[in-house]
Protein backbone atom coordinates (compact mmCIF):
# COMPACT_ATOMS: atom_id res chain seq x y z
CA UNK A 1 0.00 0.00 0.00
CA UNK A 2 1.22 3.50 -0.89
CA UNK A 3 0.47 6.69 1.02
CA UNK A 4 1.59 10.33 0.86
CA UNK A 5 2.14 12.07 4.17
CA UNK A 6 2.21 15.61 2.75
CA UNK A 7 4.13 18.34 4.52
CA UNK A 8 5.09 17.27 8.02
CA UNK A 9 3.33 19.22 10.75
CA UNK A 10 4.83 19.94 14.13
CA UNK A 11 4.54 16.99 16.48
CA UNK A 12 4.08 13.35 15.51
CA UNK A 13 3.04 12.03 12.08
CA UNK A 14 2.05 8.37 12.17
CA UNK A 15 3.14 6.04 9.37
CA UNK A 16 2.15 2.63 10.76
CA UNK A 17 0.63 1.33 13.98
CA UNK A 18 0.91 -2.32 15.01
CA UNK A 19 -2.59 -2.23 16.47
CA UNK A 20 -4.43 -0.27 13.79
CA UNK A 21 -2.93 1.48 10.76
CA UNK A 22 -1.15 -1.06 8.50
CA UNK A 23 -1.09 -3.50 11.42
CA UNK A 24 0.29 -6.24 9.14
CA UNK A 25 3.65 -4.41 9.31
CA UNK A 26 3.79 -5.26 13.06
CA UNK A 27 5.55 -1.96 13.81
CA UNK A 28 4.82 1.51 15.16
CA UNK A 29 6.58 3.94 12.82
CA UNK A 30 6.28 7.71 12.69
CA UNK A 31 8.15 11.00 12.46
CA UNK A 32 8.49 13.71 15.09
CA UNK A 33 8.97 17.25 13.81
CA UNK A 34 10.32 19.43 16.60
CA UNK A 35 11.08 23.13 16.74
CA UNK A 36 14.20 24.40 18.52
CA UNK A 37 14.06 23.81 22.29
CA UNK A 38 11.05 21.48 22.01
CA UNK A 39 11.47 18.04 23.55
CA UNK A 40 9.75 14.68 23.38
CA UNK A 41 10.10 11.84 25.89
CA UNK A 42 9.81 8.33 24.47
CA UNK A 43 8.97 5.58 26.93
CA UNK A 44 7.59 2.12 26.24
CA UNK A 45 7.37 -0.85 28.59
CA UNK A 46 6.57 -3.37 25.85
CA UNK A 47 8.37 -2.28 22.68
CA UNK A 48 11.98 -1.76 21.68
CA UNK A 49 12.65 1.57 19.98
CA UNK A 50 14.95 2.88 17.25
CA UNK A 51 15.38 6.66 17.02
CA UNK A 52 16.82 7.84 13.67
CA UNK A 53 17.75 11.49 13.04
CA UNK A 54 16.62 12.53 9.56
CA UNK A 55 17.68 16.15 9.70
CA UNK A 56 18.48 18.89 12.17
CA UNK A 57 20.26 18.75 15.53
CA UNK A 58 19.06 17.09 18.72
CA UNK A 59 20.25 16.14 22.17
CA UNK A 60 19.53 12.53 23.14
CA UNK A 61 19.32 11.48 26.81
CA UNK A 62 19.00 7.85 27.92
CA UNK A 63 20.25 5.71 30.82
CA UNK A 64 22.27 8.65 32.19
CA UNK A 65 23.92 9.26 28.81
CA UNK A 66 23.76 12.52 26.87
CA UNK A 67 24.75 12.95 23.23
CA UNK A 68 24.28 15.87 20.85
CA UNK A 69 23.99 14.82 17.20
CA UNK A 70 23.30 16.66 13.95
CA UNK A 71 22.57 15.80 10.35
CA UNK A 72 22.14 18.25 7.51
CA UNK A 73 21.35 15.83 4.68
CA UNK A 74 20.27 12.19 4.49
CA UNK A 75 21.76 12.17 0.99
CA UNK A 76 25.26 13.22 2.02
CA UNK A 77 25.69 11.94 5.58
CA UNK A 78 25.57 8.51 7.17
CA UNK A 79 23.03 8.05 10.00
CA UNK A 80 22.91 8.39 13.76
CA UNK A 81 20.43 5.96 15.36
CA UNK A 82 19.74 5.19 19.02
CA UNK A 83 18.39 1.68 19.73
CA UNK A 84 16.96 0.88 23.17
CA UNK A 85 15.06 -2.07 24.70
CA UNK A 86 11.66 -1.81 26.37
CA UNK A 87 11.60 0.15 29.60
CA UNK A 88 14.35 2.61 28.65
CA UNK A 89 13.25 6.24 28.53
CA UNK A 90 14.67 8.43 25.77
CA UNK A 91 14.41 12.23 25.84
CA UNK A 92 14.86 13.99 22.50
CA UNK A 93 15.45 17.75 22.67
CA UNK A 94 15.68 19.74 19.45
CA UNK A 95 18.64 22.14 19.22
CA UNK A 96 17.27 23.43 15.91
CA UNK A 97 14.22 22.52 13.82
CA UNK A 98 14.58 18.75 13.48
CA UNK A 99 12.88 15.63 12.16
CA UNK A 100 13.31 12.28 13.88
CA UNK A 101 11.96 8.93 12.70
CA UNK A 102 10.91 6.44 15.39
CA UNK A 103 10.46 2.70 14.79
CA UNK A 104 9.08 0.39 17.50
CA UNK A 105 7.91 -3.20 17.92
CA UNK A 106 7.24 -5.65 20.73
CA UNK A 107 10.31 -7.38 22.13
CA UNK A 108 10.61 -9.20 25.45
CA UNK A 109 14.41 -9.38 25.18
CA UNK A 110 16.57 -7.22 27.41
CA UNK A 111 19.70 -5.83 25.74
CA UNK A 112 22.18 -3.00 26.05
CA UNK A 113 21.06 0.28 24.52
CA UNK A 114 23.34 1.37 21.69
CA UNK A 115 23.87 4.61 19.81
CA UNK A 116 24.89 3.75 16.25
CA UNK A 117 27.20 6.45 14.90
CA UNK A 118 27.90 7.21 11.23
CA UNK A 119 31.12 5.23 11.65
CA UNK A 120 29.15 2.18 12.82
CA UNK A 121 26.97 2.20 9.71
CA UNK A 122 27.73 -0.39 7.02
CA UNK A 123 27.63 1.57 3.76
CA UNK A 124 28.19 -0.13 0.41
CA UNK A 125 27.76 0.80 -3.24
CA UNK A 126 25.60 -1.90 -4.82
CA UNK A 127 25.22 -2.51 -8.55
CA UNK A 128 28.60 -0.99 -9.30
CA UNK A 129 30.14 -2.15 -12.56
CA UNK A 130 27.17 -4.31 -13.64
CA UNK A 131 24.09 -3.84 -15.84
CA UNK A 132 25.61 -0.72 -17.43
CA UNK A 133 25.35 1.06 -14.06
CA UNK A 134 21.55 1.05 -14.20
CA UNK A 135 21.12 -0.16 -10.60
CA UNK A 136 24.03 1.55 -8.86
CA UNK A 137 23.01 2.87 -5.44
CA UNK A 138 24.22 3.23 -1.86
CA UNK A 139 22.90 0.77 0.75
CA UNK A 140 23.37 1.67 4.40
CA UNK A 141 22.62 -0.93 7.08
CA UNK A 142 22.32 0.46 10.60
CA UNK A 143 21.47 -2.76 12.40
CA UNK A 144 20.13 -6.15 11.35
CA UNK A 145 20.31 -9.76 12.51
CA UNK A 146 24.08 -9.81 12.03
CA UNK A 147 24.94 -7.10 14.55
CA UNK A 148 21.73 -7.07 16.64
CA UNK A 149 20.35 -10.65 16.78
CA UNK A 150 18.46 -9.77 19.98
CA UNK A 151 16.30 -7.27 18.11
CA UNK A 152 13.01 -7.86 16.31
CA UNK A 153 13.80 -4.98 13.96
CA UNK A 154 16.03 -4.12 11.02
CA UNK A 155 16.66 -0.56 9.89
CA UNK A 156 18.73 0.89 7.08
CA UNK A 157 18.77 3.48 4.30
CA UNK A 158 19.22 3.56 0.53
CA UNK A 159 20.33 6.43 -1.70
CA UNK A 160 19.05 5.69 -5.19
CA UNK A 161 20.87 7.66 -7.88
CA UNK A 162 18.83 9.64 -10.43
CA UNK A 163 17.51 7.45 -13.23
CA UNK A 164 18.66 4.22 -11.54
CA UNK A 165 17.01 1.17 -9.97
CA UNK A 166 17.26 -0.12 -6.42
CA UNK A 167 15.98 -3.17 -4.53
CA UNK A 168 17.26 -4.91 -7.62
CA UNK A 169 17.29 -7.63 -8.92
CA UNK A 170 13.70 -8.13 -7.79
CA UNK A 171 13.58 -10.00 -4.50
CA UNK A 172 11.21 -10.88 -1.68
CA UNK A 173 11.29 -12.17 1.88
CA UNK A 174 8.76 -13.50 4.37
CA UNK A 175 9.03 -10.53 6.72
CA UNK A 176 7.00 -7.31 6.36
CA UNK A 177 8.84 -4.13 5.38
CA UNK A 178 8.17 -0.40 5.17
CA UNK A 179 9.91 2.10 2.85
CA UNK A 180 9.80 5.81 3.76
CA UNK A 181 10.86 8.16 0.91
CA UNK A 182 12.49 11.54 0.47
CA UNK A 183 13.85 13.27 -2.64
CA UNK A 184 16.68 15.76 -3.00
CA UNK A 185 14.25 18.15 -4.71
CA UNK A 186 10.63 18.52 -3.53
CA UNK A 187 9.22 17.80 -7.01
CA UNK A 188 11.24 14.58 -7.29
CA UNK A 189 9.51 11.30 -7.96
CA UNK A 190 10.11 7.64 -8.66
CA UNK A 191 8.27 4.36 -9.01
CA UNK A 192 7.75 1.62 -6.44
CA UNK A 193 6.56 -1.82 -7.46
CA UNK A 194 5.04 -4.18 -4.91
CA UNK A 195 4.19 -7.48 -6.50
CA UNK A 196 1.98 -6.73 -9.54
CA UNK A 197 1.20 -3.15 -8.45
CA UNK A 198 3.13 0.03 -9.26
CA UNK A 199 3.00 3.40 -7.48
CA UNK A 200 4.35 6.86 -8.26
CA UNK A 201 6.33 7.72 -5.13
CA UNK A 202 6.94 11.31 -4.17
CA UNK A 203 8.67 13.28 -1.43
CA UNK A 204 7.56 12.32 2.08
CA UNK A 205 5.60 9.20 1.15
CA UNK A 206 5.80 5.53 2.11
CA UNK A 207 4.85 2.04 1.00
CA UNK A 208 4.09 -1.08 3.02
CA UNK A 209 5.39 -4.38 1.68
CA UNK A 210 3.75 -7.63 2.83
CA UNK A 211 5.92 -10.73 2.94
CA UNK A 212 6.40 -12.76 -0.26
CA UNK A 213 5.99 -9.82 -2.68
CA UNK A 214 8.96 -8.53 -4.68
CA UNK A 215 9.55 -4.76 -4.55
CA UNK A 216 11.93 -3.20 -7.10
CA UNK A 217 12.19 0.61 -7.18
CA UNK A 218 13.32 3.18 -9.72
CA UNK A 219 14.05 6.90 -9.65
CA UNK A 220 13.27 9.54 -12.28
CA UNK A 221 16.29 11.10 -14.03
CA UNK A 222 17.24 14.36 -12.34
CA UNK A 223 16.15 13.30 -8.86
CA UNK A 224 17.97 11.38 -6.16
CA UNK A 225 15.74 9.23 -3.96
CA UNK A 226 16.28 8.35 -0.30
CA UNK A 227 14.37 5.67 1.50
CA UNK A 228 14.57 4.30 5.00
CA UNK A 229 13.87 0.54 4.96
CA UNK A 230 12.43 -1.05 8.06
CA UNK A 231 11.84 -4.79 8.49
CA UNK A 232 10.11 -6.68 11.28
CA UNK A 233 11.52 -10.15 12.01
CA UNK A 234 8.96 -12.93 12.38
CA UNK A 235 8.98 -15.32 15.33
CA UNK A 236 11.58 -18.04 14.66
CA UNK A 237 12.03 -16.57 11.19
CA UNK A 238 14.35 -13.54 11.22
CA UNK A 239 15.23 -11.63 8.08
CA UNK A 240 18.77 -12.57 7.11
CA UNK A 241 18.88 -12.29 3.32
CA UNK A 242 17.01 -11.31 0.17
CA UNK A 243 15.39 -14.11 -1.85
CA UNK A 244 15.94 -13.32 -5.53
CA UNK A 245 13.12 -13.99 -7.98
CA UNK A 246 13.99 -17.10 -9.97
CA UNK A 247 13.44 -15.61 -13.43
CA UNK A 248 15.82 -12.71 -12.71
CA UNK A 249 18.68 -14.66 -11.14
CA UNK A 250 20.60 -14.61 -14.45
CA UNK A 251 21.44 -10.98 -13.66
CA UNK A 252 23.67 -12.21 -10.83
CA UNK A 253 25.92 -14.19 -13.14
CA UNK A 254 29.42 -12.68 -13.35
CA UNK A 255 29.28 -12.23 -17.13
CA UNK A 256 25.64 -11.08 -17.32
CA UNK A 257 25.13 -8.63 -20.17
CA UNK A 258 22.14 -6.44 -20.87
CA UNK A 259 21.13 -4.96 -24.21
CA UNK A 260 22.94 -3.73 -26.20
CA UNK A 261 25.49 -6.50 -25.75
CA UNK A 262 27.98 -5.16 -28.30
Amino acid sequence: MYEKLGELKNGYTEITNANSKHSDMMQDIGIYKLQAKESETLADNVQETAVLLLEGAVCLEWNGNTQEIKRESVFEEDPWCLHVPKGVEVKVTALSESEVLVQKTENEESFEAKLYTPEDCSSTVAGEGVWNGTAERVIRTIFDYNNAPYSNLVIGEVISYPGRWSSYPPHHHDQPEVYYYRFDKPQGFGCAMVGPDAYRVEHNSFITIPGDLDHPQTTAPGYAMYFCWMIRHLDNNPWTDRIMEEEHKWLLEPDAKIWPEK
